[in-house]
């Protein structure tokens, strides 16, 4: 596939700042600790999703001392419809666990201390540092992957490789730009039936799937 010139990525990146200037996540929370968790859950989840699993299970567990307690087979129960919720239940608690015990009960807004947290990738961090403290990071979900790759930004075959290149070309700004990439591949540039006629980005589509829409 074609890869975009350096005019092109500047022009892109110009219209996608244009364009969603002002998105933040959609997952729903009201502190870090409802972010992280509500990250953690997204995973090969819908932020949909995640949001009609939250609101019980931050009513029960209003922070990380009552979670790190909490017993497997009750988180289980109120994130059963999330997938992969047995893993993830385990990972919840020992995230809350070691908050506790390694961080004084304060969730670290720190790359590699995230990390560290049970459930907690590269991606997951960057996700979290970039809608809590506007970070300037890039963090790669499909939605991203997808678009780098259709606009000819990246052809790295990996999330963090792909990662690495858009972050290389794009430099700053990255925090609105992942956002809106998110936003742009889970509405207009979707995995199926793209909706190129609404698309403000036409002109430097190097898909096959993006033209055969067209």
């Amino acid at each position: 596939m074609k890869k975009s010139t350096k005019k092109e990525i500047q022009e892109i990146k110009e219209l996608f700042i244009e364009n969603y200037s002002n998105a933040v996540t959609e997952l729903k929370y009201k502190s870090l600790y409802e972010l992280l968790i509500s990250v953690m859950l997204s995973a090969q989840c819908t932020d949909k999703r995640v949001n009609i699993i939250t609101p019980a299970l931050f009513e029960k567990y209003p922070s990380v001392k009552e979670l790190s307690l909490a017993s497997l087979d009750d988180i289980k129960e109120l994130i059963k419809s999330c997938s992969f919720f047995n893993n993830k239940a385990k990972n919840l608690i020992k995230m809350a666990q070691k908050v506790i015990n390694d961080f004084n009960g304060q969730i670290p807004l720190d790359e590699k201390k995230l990390i560290s947290l049970a459930g907690v990738g590269q991606k997951t961090a960057h996700v979290v540092l970039i809608e809590y403290a506007g970070k300037n990071l890039m963090a790669v979900d499909t939605h991203v992957f997808r678009v780098a790759h259709r606009l000819g930004l990246s052809d790295a075959v990996t999330a963090i490789k792909t990662e690495v290149e858009l972050t290389k070309k794009f430099k700053d700004h990255l925090h609105i730009l992942h956002q809106a990439m998110v936003l742009f591949g889970r509405y207009i540039c979707t995995a199926k039936n793209p909706k190129c006629d609404k698309c403000f980005l036409t002109q430097f589509c190097k898909s096959k799937d993006g033209f055969k829409a067209r």
